[in-house]
């Protein structure tokens, strides 16, 4: 069985507690074993899954990607980077921006969740955040505080969801912003670190696993990675070449069933589907 080893950035090392992934292809089965044929053994590890394009679209490529999200069908974007950071709707046939609320040159900003009928928005080491209107980006009230970092924040209809690096994430209260519980992340029995841009599709959190080419499928009620989803092929064909060029950027459309995946300065964002398995993490 071919083996293919992932190397990952350091700081995602200690949390798996090995230097690599191994990645290996499924055992491919007869349809019809010999009566006399031994049952195989159960596969071990967490399956791998390929990212099918479905359709390509402009992407500012300037753009800092720290948060993507539909919210009552429109696409809304932010970025990162003191001096640069801003929350931004855009139009997703053009990539063209169609408002933009910016921060101020001293915040760094990350992720942003939509709740009702207003986005709220994480910076990214002071522990600040805001609400603002939509669709018109507008603030509105006092800014909200937590404690730790902010990378990236979705909704599961119930609590917004805040990721900060650790392999946990916590639930938020979305009025008062308080923590509700918490939610330890792990991946083959193991704590999976550097969590960073979400999104809630079917049940399960989407997460952008920092430095890596890979989408964590995860399981809210017990924290463990069901699947994983390989990006790299999408990294490939961007041809990146700067090394803070990586995914991060997920987005449901979920009057349509669709589903977006982009990276910082990327290109392209790109509309997929999740296809076969393709192996299995170890």
């Amino acid at each position: 069985m071919q083996v293919v080893k992932l190397t990952l950035v350091v700081g995602l090392i200690g949390a798996l507690g090995a230097s690599a992934w191994h990645v290996a292809a499924p055992t491919p089965q007869a349809s019809v074993p010999p009566p006399s044929a031994a049952a195989p053994p159960p596969e071990t590890g967490t399956p791998v899954y390929a990212a099918n394009v479905v359709a390509r679209f402009p992407h500012d490529r300037d753009a800092f990607t720290e948060g993507l999200l539909f919210c009552n069908g429109t696409l809304y974007e932010s970025t990162g980077k003191e001096g640069a950071s801003d929350i931004r709707r855009v139009d997703l046939a053009t990539g063209k921006v169609l408002a933009r609320a910016r921060l101020t040159p001293d915040l760094f900003g990350e992720g942003i969740g939509c709740w009702k009928n207003s986005l709220l928005s994480l910076t990214w080491k002071t522990g600040i955040g805001f609400r603002w209107t939509l669709p018109t980006l507008k603030r509105v009230g006092a800014p909200f505080h937590y404690t730790g970092e902010g990378w990236g924040m979705t909704s599961d209809g119930g609590s917004l969801l805040l990721s900060d690096g650790t392999p946990t994430l916590r639930r938020i209260d979305p009025a008062g912003f308080t923590e509700r519980g918490r939610i330890a992340v792990t991946l083959n029995g193991r704590p999976l670190a550097k969590l960073n841009e979400l999104e809630f599709v079917g049940g399960r959190i989407l997460a952008n696993v920092w430095m890596t080419g890979f989408i964590a499928r995860i399981d809210p009620a017990s924290g463990r990675v069901d699947g994983l989803i390989d990006l790299r092929p999408l990294i490939a064909e961007v041809q990146a070449s700067d090394p803070d060029a990586v995914p991060n950027g997920i987005a449901y459309d979920a009057a349509h069933d669709r589903l977006f995946v982009t990276g910082k300065y990327w290109p392209t964002l790109f509309e997929i589907k999740i296809g076969e398995e393709v192996g299995r993490a170890n």
